[in-house]
């Protein structure tokens, strides 16, 4: 009990950290720049400016931009002289991204601005990033041009909207080929937006499903309070213990969905995610993935059906357990309902055996899924690392969701108060 104490009170101190020293927001659809550098590689220097899943009619906003050059880069040119300078602005779309560089005219270079043979060559621009058009998207790649002038150390971007027209991941990159600008930083922010919101294409599908799952536990709840009523003056002192526990689950559950419902909905009206919605999402899914798994555990191994509480040394079990999440998770509940069964059939109560069975179907089916369930993660990870299956992502964390309850909604069945008592009698 001084160790689950102790953890508490190390979490609760944790929590208030996060709430007093992060900061308030977090930009995801809005990206902020502030005195960014440039990465040299091959012959460029880049910085990857952002990266979301947008849906067509979507759009891209450029807003107070401003580019920054070393001093002696600048004093280098004429007063008077233009175009003393260019800073690149493309967007592409991921399966365009072999449309940049010389990738395009041959698949062993590393280039990526056009140089005095290419342009021979290739017909490319002097000087500027090499961009072969898509003839089924001919405005993408997208190039964007900003220009220093004279001697002017800033240059500022010219505020503009650019049009997507076509589903897909698109990325944003500043790019500069010019190597008297090494050195350059720039400033301002850009506004990256879905026909429905702010959220991005992968993350939408979350918000009907949060929003679907909240009710489910709604309704699970009603059901469940209703009877736990009804039946109130049936129950022993440890099957109220355990009902309390059930309904604290099925209560977490609700609110953890709430929370991530409205977290996604603030951020696809505003754009930004603020941090105390999340920190309080995290938590309640935290508190309430730990209580499932002490429930699991507690049902599985018997308590208020053939021990009036649970051995000595539970806790420190469970402890052990938390660090080998999957083995606590699978087979240490399995192996519980083994012993469960034993001692039943040693009692030969056929009502409890006919509950222990259905729970060991239910939870080694559970498993079962699981285990093929990781594996399909693992290879649709494996096989799409750039996230162009993006629009079905969803379902992985969607399962995971619907198990759960699925778990908690037969734990709920088999262990729902009744008019018979007996038959989950510790002495019968």
């Amino acid at each position: 009990m001084i160790i689950i104490k102790f953890q508490i009170l190390s979490f609760f101190i944790y929590l208030l950290f996060l709430l007093l020293f992060l900061p308030n927001n977090v930009h995801a659809s809005i990206h902020y720049y502030s005195k960014q550098p440039f990465t040299h590689r091959s012959n460029a220097f880049f910085f990857h400016a952002g990266a979301e899943a947008l849906f067509s009619s979507s759009f891209i906003r450029f807003e107070s931009i401003s580019f920054t050059r070393p001093k002696h880069s600048a004093i280098i040119h004429g007063q008077m002289q233009q175009n003393t300078g260019l800073i690149e602005s493309i967007i592409l779309e991921v399966k365009d991204r072999n449309r940049i560089g010389g990738f395009y005219f041959n698949p062993k270079s590393d280039l990526i601005c056009c140089d005095p043979f290419l342009s021979k060559t290739q017909n490319c621009n002097l000087g500027e990033v090499i961009i072969h058009n898509n003839p089924q998207n001919p405005n993408f790649p997208k190039r964007l041009k900003t220009f220093f002038q004279g001697t002017n150390q800033i240059a500022h971007m010219d505020p503009q909207t650019v049009q997507i027209n076509a589903t897909g991941i698109y990325y944003l990159y500043f790019m500069f080929c010019d190597p008297n600008l090494e050195g350059t930083t720039f400033t301002g922010r850009t506004v990256w937006r879905n026909p429905n919101g702010y959220l991005p294409g992968k993350m939408q599908p979350f918000i009907t499903l949060y929003a679907f799952m909240s009710l489910a536990y709604l309704l699970l709840g009603l059901a469940w309070f209703l009877r736990f009523l009804h039946f109130w003056k049936e129950k022993d002192v440890v099957h109220v213990h355990l009902h309390y526990h059930i309904t604290a689950v099925i209560a977490l559950g609700m609110v953890e969905m709430a929370f991530w419902y409205f977290e996604y909905a603030n951020f696809n009206a505003t754009g930004s995610r603020p941090m105390g919605i999340t920190i309080w999402a995290v938590t309640f899914t935290s508190v309430k993935k730990t209580l499932s798994r002490l429930l699991l555990l507690v049902v599985s191994m018997g308590y208020g059906v053939v021990r009036p509480t649970l051995f000595e040394g539970f806790v420190s079990r469970v402890t052990v357990l938390g660090g080998f999440y999957f083995v606590a998770y699978g087979f240490q509940p399995l192996l519980g309902i083994g012993r469960t069964g034993l001692l039943i059939k040693t009692r030969r109560n056929l009502a409890k055996l006919e509950i222990y069975r259905k729970f060991t179907n239910t939870l080694a089916v559970s498993v079962l899924l699981s285990i093929a369930w990781i594996g399909f993660e693992l290879y649709f990870n494996a096989t799409d690392p750039l996230s162009e299956l993006w629009q079905i992502a969803w379902i992985i964390p969607t399962f995971w969701c619907l198990l759960s309850y699925t778990l908690l909604l037969v734990i709920c069945v088999l262990w729902a108060p009744s008019r018979n008592p007996t038959r989950m009698s510790i002495h019968c």
